[in-house]
């Protein structure tokens, strides 16, 4: 039998094992043909070369049907951008369109990174101990299952209506005192009960949209709000070394936000950046010493730069391994 893409017009080509990416402008929409799982991996910068990346430099109006893009649409809706400069503007800024089991794997990879992460830097506020990645994940999916908070625990019920009554019956005097003219001295008793209680942080699940690391960084301040376990930040406690002659040399700063560019600053500025709180400094001599908090996730990168930008002469020297302190 004959195959199925002979005698197809010249315009149509026909893809297998596809990945989309596609971009809408105005009422045409605008697809590239990738290779699975590559994506992502080139908008992060660890794929370079394009070959590896698209299954066929050009534009499409549907991959599935193998309709290309013409060039007077196309002029239209890029207008000054040549074909090419067209496959990369959507490559990169074009929403990825992924099947339902490449979806699932992608679900379960982030998931496993952010269990990863979070089970990294909580550890058990009583006994500084690491909790094992099954009993985060089962926080987590406790926290998820009941609409990203913890349920009321047992025992407390009591108290919780106890507290329910209290609320009910300061709203009900607010009400009735709102009713009737205000004195002096009762305003500023009732600014205080205008303002609203900030609602505790949620976690609802992982979600491919958005990074594992900010993820993680939103399920750890959940399971820290709600504690469906005894849970605290976890901090390296350390102490760093280094010559005054050292600390004032040159070097980018660590970028405030994602997409920013680096500023400019001294290796004291740099090692303060990794130091999320200072317990002491001192300048004894030609060398100054810092005592303070770490991520354990920041350490090694820490390790990196003293070791890269003062050539051994600044050293990082652990305390403990895992401490909480107040303001987490």
């Amino acid at each position: 039998m004959p195959s199925a893409q002979i005698n197809q017009p010249s315009n149509q080509i026909r893809l297998t094992n596809v990945s989309l990416v596609r971009m809408k402008k105005g009422k045409k929409r605008y697809e590239v043909a990738c290779y699975k799982n590559t994506v992502t991996s080139f908008r992060a910068g660890n794929e370079t070369d394009l070959d590896n990346v698209l299954q066929i430099p050009n534009v499409f109006l549907n991959v599935n049907k193998g309709q290309v893009a013409p060039n007077d649409e196309l002029k239209k809706s890029f207008p000054g951008m040549t074909r090419d400069e067209v496959v990369l503007e959507i490559l990169n800024k074009g929403e990825i369109q992924v099947g339902e089991k490449e979806r699932g794997a992608e679900l379960e990879r982030v998931h496993k990174e952010v269990v990863d992460l979070v089970a990294g830097r909580l550890v058990d506020p009583k006994s500084k101990r690491v909790y094992t990645t099954g009993m985060i994940e089962k926080a987590l999916d406790q926290l998820s299952s009941q609409g990203g908070h913890a349920g009321r625990k047992p025992g407390n019920s009591q108290r919780e209506e106890d507290r329910s009554k209290s609320r009910d019956q300061s709203i009900a005097t607010n009400e009735s005192a709102s009713s009737t003219p205000r004195k002096a001295n009762g305003d500023a008793a009732d600014g205080e009960a205008d303002v609203k209680q900030k609602p505790k942080p949620k976690w609802t699940g992982v979600t491919t949209n958005k990074s594992a690391k900010s993820q993680a960084l939103e399920a750890m301040k959940a399971l820290i709000a709600h504690q469906p376990i005894p849970v605290a930040k976890a901090r390296m406690r350390l102490r760093i070394t280094c010559p005054t002659s050292v600390l004032k040399q040159s070097v980018k700063l660590l970028p405030k936000a994602e997409g920013e560019e680096a500023e400019k600053g001294t290796v004291k500025d740099r090692i303060l950046g990794y130091v999320e709180q200072v317990e002491s400094q001192d300048m004894t001599g030609e060398e100054w010493e810092c005592v303070g908090f770490v991520e354990p996730g920041s350490f090694k990168t820490l390790s990196d730069f003293i070791a890269t930008h003062t050539k051994g002469r600044a050293r990082a020297e652990v305390l403990d391994m895992a401490v909480t302190h107040e303001g987490d």
